[in-house]
């Protein structure tokens, strides 16, 4: 401690002599030296990388009693934090939070082992979930810490009671978000409070870009948009990496560790990441393409996920994910950054009367692009016999191509707005799909949200005849696959549906209710 107190005042004592005036034997001209050589006998402190200050920075002018003019003399000075001794280091880190607390220990090595002292952890610990008390008598924060065990503090390892704090404070976010989804609507099968859920969470998505070198470069969201039953995400910027070195794109959710309901998380808080897709970059080719406008040509990875590439220069312009609401809070909290959320296992319910088939389904359907909807319908007691049956698949007619009254008009102009922070355009006929179909259980049996494309269609189907181009929708994952129908009427210039088919797996359905169809 005298060690560092004199390493302290060193500073003073010199600007001191340098207002005095010259010292006897010369020593301002060895001091001025020393200094001017950034000598340890100057300033006592090590060179290198730290906090600089300026002792005399200014010129400083004064008449001696013999009438004799000082000097003017200026000093510069380096003090290392590194430098300090432990027991200082560790008194400062006790005043800081949580946060501030972690992100002091990725400042260096000596920082990360001093920021994971046993004591300062277990106040943090004792403060945060220390047990309400029914008497008036409240222990203060001090005496909470003090009355664990000294033992039980110096037997841990280091960064014990830190590890101990995390995993408590991620296991109350999970519970705390468990406990807002509980209540589900009866009309959508999905939680009540899921836009709830993600703005206490603070919940935000990063895409981790990976080069075949190894290299990786992660970016966060710029901007999102919430919809009835999905999320739109969006990344641009100007520092993508080069699209011919990255091999895979991950889509991660990003949770901030500590949560606060009445204040946004900060920029610099801890999170952790659950993985919720992985994509191959080299699914990029001509068949993936849904679109283009003058700047830009848009491709569809499955699931939900919408790359842009700049025309000219076939590099990256914005990236677009499409997340539907069920399940998307534990997708996107409860896996690893390694591995996605597991579904818990699944218990068939009971079918009474595999004989008739499906019946009772409800379809919910949302049609947008960019903020703007085109369509947002629901359809009830949809049913399939079971003898239609086709190609592993069963068939379920939503909207009827023979029926004019179940014809369906799309709002405005149909297609995708994209923006980056310099261009922004719209591709037409590129809209995004949200389908939410419900078993007769009311529980979500089908969920997904994807961009699809209008593609003109070579011969209009057998039936009615239509003054308009016909343009089809197309969709198919592992559950099932979607086939619509749309014709284009010039005299109001609007979109109409004339045809809607679900096909349904056949396997998902026997995994579903543990038929045998």
């Amino acid at each position: 401690m005298a060690t560092g107190r004199g390493r302290l005042l060193r500073p003073r004592w010199l600007g001191l002599q340098a207002l005095r005036g010259p010292l006897p034997g010369g020593g301002e001209a060895r001091v001025g030296a020393e200094a001017a050589r950034g000598c340890p006998g100057a300033s006592g402190f090590r060179k290198g990388p730290g906090i600089r200050f300026a002792a005399s920075c200014t010129c400083v002018s004064q008449y001696a009693r013999c009438g004799h003019h000082c000097q003017k003399s200026s000093f510069n000075y380096f003090v290392s934090l590194d430098g300090m001794p432990s027991e200082i280091l560790l008194k400062i880190f006790s005043y800081l939070d949580a946060i501030s607390l972690l992100c002091t220990g990725c400042v260096s090595r000596r920082f990360y082992h001093l920021a994971n002292d046993n004591f300062i952890w277990i106040r943090i610990y004792s403060t945060a979930f220390s047990p309400k008390r029914s008497n008036w008598k409240i222990n203060s924060v001090e005496e909470t810490a003090m009355s664990v065990s000294f033992l039980s503090v110096e037997d841990k390892e280091a960064g014990y009671w830190k590890k101990e704090y995390i995993t408590k404070q991620i296991t109350s976010v999970k519970a705390t978000l468990a406990q807002i989804l509980k209540p589900v609507s009866p009309y959508t099968g999905l939680p009540v409070k899921t836009k709830e859920a993600l703005r206490i969470s603070g919940l935000g998505w990063a895409i981790i870009l990976k080069e075949e070198s190894g290299k990786e470069h992660m970016m966060q969201h710029v901007d999102l948009s919430l919809n009835d039953t999905s999320v739109t995400v969006v990344w641009y910027g100007k520092t993508w990496p080069r699209l011919a070195t990255l091999s895979t794109l991950d889509l991660c959710g990003m949770t901030p560790v500590f949560m606060d309901r009445y204040k946004p998380p900060a920029q610099n808080a801890p999170r952790w990441h659950s993985l919720i897709a992985k994509y191959n970059l080299s699914h990029l080719t001509e068949s993936a393409m849904i679109g283009c406008d003058r700047l830009v040509r848009i491709f569809c990875l499955n699931p939900g996920l919408l790359v842009g590439l700049w025309k000219e220069e076939e590099e990256l312009a914005f990236v677009m994910a499409n997340l539907h609401f069920h399940h998307l809070v534990e997708r996107s909290t409860l896996g690893s950054a390694t591995l996605p959320y597991e579904l818990p296992p699944h218990s068939p319910f009971l079918d009474d009367s595999p004989e008739y088939g499906l019946n009772g389904y409800q379809l919910h359907v949302d049609m947008h692009g960019g903020g703007v909807f085109y369509l947002c319908g629901t359809f009830r007691n949809l049913f399939s016999k079971k003898g239609c049956i086709e190609d592993g698949y069963v068939k379920v007619i939503v909207i009827n191509f023979k029926n004019n009254r179940e014809h369906l008009p799309l709002i405005g102009k149909v297609g995708l707005v994209w923006r980056t922070n310099v261009f922004d355009g719209f591709i037409e006929r590129c809209p995004v799909v949200d389908v939410t179909l419900l078993d007769e259980n009311r529980k979500p049996f089908w969920c997904f949200s994807s961009p699809v494309c209008m593609r003109p269609a070579a011969c209009p189907s057998d039936g009615p005849t239509f003054l308009g181009h016909t343009y089809y929708v197309d969709y198919k994952d592992e559950v099932g696959k979607v086939h619509a129908e749309l014709v284009w009427i010039e005299e109001t210039e609007e979109y109409f549906i004339v045809s809607l088919v679900l096909y349904l797996s056949v396997a998902k359905i026997n995994y579903w209710f543990g038929t045998k169809y």
